[in-house]
């Protein structure tokens, strides 16, 4: 098992160590956790998983959207659509939400 000693920075940053890195595959940008273990503070590799959305149900919220008139378009060009959308957001910021 890979282990090194490394020291707590300014602001309680923590470098971890090369040969551990690379032991467990850490990269840049992953996500770890850091809890309190029996012997000290325990550090380990998380993966999000985001909460799987049906496809019927994402089906059904949108043909409720099309049939409430929460849409925009059709439009006969990309350049039409940015135009659209961009006019829908400035209204938005207009509107007091409660």
């Amino acid at each position: 098992m890979a282990s090194a000693a490394t020291k707590v920075g300014p602001k309680f940053q923590v470098t971890i160590p090369k040969k551990v890195r690379d032991a467990v595959g850490l990269k840049v940008g992953d996500l770890v956790e850091a809890s309190v273990g029996r012997d000290g503070i325990v550090l380990r590799q998380k993966v999000l998983i985001g909460k799987p959305v049906s496809l019927a149900r994402q089906l059904e919220e949108s043909e409720a959207a099309v049939k409430a008139g929460r849409v925009l378009g059709p439009f006969k060009s990309a350049g039409a659509a940015m135009k659209a959308v961009k006019a829908h957001a400035r209204r938005a910021d207009r509107t007091v939400h409660r």
